[in-house]
């Protein structure tokens, strides 16, 4: 049975007849790098480095840690972080959704996500903003960078 509606009109967004897909790209898309991947990405928003993030939590925004529990464990957490595992992150920050954190109150929170390194932490942003959560930024250099900063670490 086709998905397509009976009445004559065309659905918003659907590719012309035929088209086949693979994921979210069409097929013959030409493929990109990582490198060029995350430079896309990033153009989409602004990135905060570890004083612009503390201060953003200072004011309100929630601090997101995705980083594995190994590296949690080894190098510390970021005190008030809100810890949510990367293939977790979008059922807890959606606000519509049945599985959200009580943190995860509007689509106008401002979110900085923080992965190690600051690259985990850009692909997480690109997936929030696609669920309607445009304040949603990350920290360059993600973890390593707030420590090197000497910004807060609860061992």
């Amino acid at each position: 049975m086709s998905d397509e509606p009976h009445d004559g009109t065309e659905r918003v967004g659907a590719e012309p007849t035929g088209t086949r897909r693979v994921g979210t790209e069409p097929v013959g898309t030409k493929p990109v790098g990582i490198d060029e991947l995350l430079e896309r990405v990033r153009s989409g928003y602004e990135r905060l480095g570890p004083d612009e993030a503390g201060a953003a939590a200072a004011q309100g925004a929630l601090l997101v840690d995705i980083r594995y529990a190994e590296l949690r464990t080894r190098d510390g957490l970021i005190p008030g972080a809100l810890v949510v595992e990367r293939n977790e992150l979008e059922w807890r920050l959606d606000p519509q959704g049945s599985h959200r954190a009580a943190e995860a109150v509007s689509h106008g929170l401002r979110i900085v996500v923080i992965c190690d390194e600051g690259y985990a932490s850009s692909l997480a942003v690109e997936s929030l903003h696609r669920l309607g959560l445009h304040r949603a930024t990350d920290l360059v250099g993600g973890f390593q960078a707030w420590r090197a900063a000497g910004l807060p670490v609860d061992a």
